[in-house]
C-alpha cells in the first residue's frame, strides 16, 4: 500500500492504547505484521502511561509512528496537538481527529476540513478521520490530504461496516486515493469485508487490545486483511436475487 510516497509492508495499521501491558502490546504489534502504529500524544502523555518510557517502547518496535489528535474537539486543539506530535516523534505524518459528538465520537467534518487545510499548508501529511460523505471527502482532498480514513462505525463500538453502499461509493469516486477504514471494526471478518470492497487498508485498536488474547487476535486480523485483499483482486462473484444451480442441466436424466 502506497501512502504519501511511502510503501507500507502491510494493509493493517494498529493502535497502541488500552492494551493490558506494554509486553502484550509489543507482541501484538509483532504478530500483526503491521508497518504503522498510531499513538495519541495527549492520552499517552497523561497519567495512563509513563510518558517517555512508553514512547521508547514504541520506537523500539521498528515500525512507523502515526501520531493522532485523539480527544481533540476543536480546530485549535487539533492543530496544537499535531505540532507537538511532530516535535516529539519527528514525523510530518498526523492522523487528524476533530471530534464533533461526545456520544458517537463522530468527526466534526467542518472543523476537520479547516484543520486539515491549516496542517497541509504547514507541511503535514494528513490522515483525516472522516465520514463516508463524498462532499467532505472532496473538500479534504482539495485541502491537500493524500489519503482518507472513513469510519466503519463509531469508535470502539465493534459494529463493523455500517454503511457499505457509502464505502462502495467512496471507492468508485476516489479510485486513485488510498482509503483506510478507521473505527468500529470488531472482528477479523469486518476487516476482510473492508478489503473485499476495495479499501486499501484498515486501522484496528480496541478489537485487538481488548480481546481475550490480543496477540492471537492481531494475527487473526493480519490473516483477514490478506484474505480480503486477495478476494478483491480475484474479483468476487456478484450476488443474485435468485438461485443459480451449480450443476448444469445438460446431461441430466429426465424421467417421464
Amino acid at each position: 500500500m502506497l501512502v504519501y510516497d511511502t510503501q507500507l509492508s502491510s494493509r493493517l495499521l494498529l493502535g497502541t492504547s488500552r492494551y493490558p501491558s506494554p509486553a502484550v502490546l509489543t507482541e501484538a504489534v509483532k504478530a500483526s505484521g503491521t508497518g504503522v502504529v498510531t499513538v495519541s500524544l495527549r492520552r499517552e502523555s497523561s497519567n495512563e502511561r509513563s510518558g517517555q518510557g512508553f514512547f521508547s517502547i514504541i520506537r523500539s518496535l521498528g515500525v512507523r509512528v502515526l501520531p493522532n489528535t485523539a480527544g481533540c474537539h476543536s480546530v485549535k486543539e487539533a492543530v496544537t496537538t499535531a505540532h507537538m506530535a511532530r516535535e516529539v516523534f519527528g514525523t510530518s505524518w498526523i492522523k487528524l481527529e476533530v471530534i464533533g459528538d461526545r456520544t458517537t465520537l463522530q468527526p466534526d467534518v467542518f472543523g476537520l476540513v479547516e484543520a486539515a487545510k491549516i496542517l497541509c499548508d504547514d507541511g503535514f501529511q494528513v490522515f483525516p478521520y472522516t465520514t463516508e460523505d463524498l462532499v467532505v471527502a472532496d473538500k479534504l482532498l482539495d485541502a491537500g490530504c493524500g489519503v482518507l480514513m472513513p469510519w466503519g462505525a463509531p469508535i470502539g463500538s465493534g459494529q463493523g461496516l455500517n454503511n457499505v453502499p457509502g464505502l462502495r461509493a467512496m471507492r468508485a469516486r476516489f479510485a486513485d486515493v488510498p482509503l483506510i477504514v478507521d473505527a468500529g471494526i470488531g472482528v477479523p471478518s469486518h476487516a476482510a469485508r473492508a478489503l473485499e470492497l476495495g479499501m486499501d487498508g484498515v486501522l484496528i485498536n480496541t478489537a485487538v487490545a481488548r480481546a481475550g488474547d490480543p496477540v492471537g487476535m492481531a494475527q487473526a486480523f493480519a490473516d483477514a486483511v490478506k484474505a480480503g485483499r486477495s478476494a478483491f483482486i480475484a474479483q468476487p462473484m456478484l450476488p443474485s436475487d435468485v438461485a443459480i444451480p451449480s450443476t448444469p442441466e445438460i446431461g441430466l436424466a429426465h424421467l417421464v
